[in-house]
């Protein structure tokens, strides 16, 4: 008669009892050291019927408390960027600047006056605290906010333009990021696509005939940020559509999707487009995203003439979309930085990364590499390479960033184990690897940043020995 291979489970009371976790529960709450017992001795239980053996009580209770310590901590964390990439989507794209943060806590610590007209002593609006800085840095009638510029999109055109024809060149159908598509975004808002011209070339003529024909009652122009087409092209600026706009009484909207307020914000890249320079050229209405070129938190900024922003304050969606207490302050702060563009260089780590002087970079990645040989020793060979790195976020693709990194190319493990090492750091290094190099890009780290891929490559080494 074959013995019942579950005999050998712990009961849960003798398991929960063992020291290892009676000293994990002074750490870790309660419930999640029982949970993570329970899934423990379910995986454990399914094992043994399929044949497998029952671990020592002490492993199995080593292995419960460090899944309990995994639960008990937050799975958002914050992260090294090393790779060059400066507005990195998946890392979160713009830091905040000091004094952005401090906002934040300043207002998460307590109450607000989010919605509270301290002078006149009644309700206020959440938009009154960057309106008026929006439009003295831009040249705006008005402005106001919400969560990101998707939500930015969609408001404008169901509050402007639901029921009604849009027309958009072809060769700006954009997609970005997550599947979102500028053909859904406006069929889910109400508004009619009537695509005008050809992928490469849309003239003046191909939008006016839309208008003419009475298929178009508004004009959408959305910048290809994430994207080029060149060759054999022709666009037509803002400056043409204006008066197409005017001519007609038909609002003029303009997605820039990345963009900086003014021309002076980011002199470092002369090409990237700008919201003041919309707005002169005619667009009524212009939004874009506020964690990109404008070195702030997630939100949507949509700035024009008042007669449509107040169109979209009143819309019932503005609610939905509307933008949170937190990312208002960080916001808020940032807009005051901007204020003053040269010192704003040094404030905003954005503008300190886009901005930094290859002597500069070349200088701190000697730095690095001079520290990693001494923190992994002999056996690894650090260099310092040039490098390109991007600015990333759907912004200028091909704007190249060349700088210099700190480059592995030698020891164990290079540059697979490496990598993989570092990403697993208490503080996560994210790195990249070219012609098996593991490459340490400078420009997106802080000296913060440096101090801890250090104490990550002592880590490294102790481990080898």
């Amino acid at each position: 008669m074959c013995e019942n291979p579950l005999r050998a489970l712990p009961k849960m009371d003798v398991l929960l009892s063992h020291p290892i976790l009676l000293s994990a529960r002074e750490r870790i709450p309660y419930t999640l050291v029982r949970q993570a017992a329970r899934d423990k001795l379910e995986e454990v239980r399914r094992a043994a019927l399929a044949g497998a053996g029952v671990p020592p009580l002490e492993a199995l209770a080593g292995e419960i408390a460090a899944a309990a310590q995994t639960m008990s901590r937050p799975g958002l964390k914050r992260v090294i960027n090393a790779t060059g990439v400066v507005l990195h989507t998946n890392l979160g794209r713009a830091p905040l600047a000091p004094r952005a943060a401090e906002a934040v806590m300043a207002v998460a610590e307590g109450y607000s006056n989010l919605e509270y007209d301290l002078d006149n002593a009644c309700r206020g609006s959440r938009h009154s605290h960057v309106e008026a800085l929006l439009c003295s840095l831009t040249g705006a009638e008005a402005a106001m906010a919400v969560n990101n510029n998707a939500a930015a999109v969609f408001l404008m055109l169901s509050a402007l333009a639901a029921g009604k024809g849009v027309a958009v060149s072809r060769g700006e159908l954009v997609e970005i990021g997550g599947a979102f598509r500028v053909p859904e975004i406006m069929a889910a808002s109400g508004a009619v696509l009537r695509e005008v011209g050809t992928t490469n070339k849309t003239r003046l003529s191909d939008y006016e005939r839309a208008v003419l024909s009475g298929e178009a009652q508004a004009l959408l122009k959305v910048h290809t940020s994430n994207y080029q087409i060149v060759g054999f092209t022709e666009d037509t600026p803002l400056s043409q559509l204006s008066g197409l706009a005017a001519a007609h009484d038909l609002p003029l909207l303009c997605d820039l999707g990345s963009c900086v307020l003014t021309a002076e914000s980011l002199p470092s890249l002369p090409a990237a487009p700008s919201a003041a320079a919309a707005l002169a050229d005619g667009a009524d209405v212009v939004c874009f995203s506020g964690d990109k070129l404008l070195g702030g938190p997630q939100a949507g900024i949509v700035l024009g003439k008042k007669r449509y922003i107040d169109a979209m304050k009143r819309h019932p969606l503005a609610r939905v979309v509307r933008i949170d207490k937190l990312s208002l302050a960080a916001l808020e702060a940032t807009l005051l930085l901007l204020r003053a563009p040269e010192s704003a260089r040094e404030a905003l780590p954005l503008l300190s990364m886009l901005g930094a002087r290859p002597e500069e970079l070349r200088a701190r990645a000697e730095g690095l590499a001079a520290g990693l040989r001494k923190a992994l020793g002999e056996d690894y060979t650090v260099s310092v390479l040039p490098c390109t790195g991007q600015v990333g976020g759907g912004s200028m693709p091909n704007e190249e960033l060349p700088g210099f990194c700190a480059a592995v190319t030698a020891g164990p493990g290079v540059p697979e184990g490496l990598e993989t090492a570092f990403r697993r750091h208490a503080v996560p290094i994210l790195c990249r690897i070219h012609h098996g190099a593991l490459l340490l890009d400078v420009r997106t780290l802080s000296a913060e940043d440096e101090g801890e891929i250090l104490r990550a490559a002592e880590a490294v080494r102790g481990r080898n020995r």
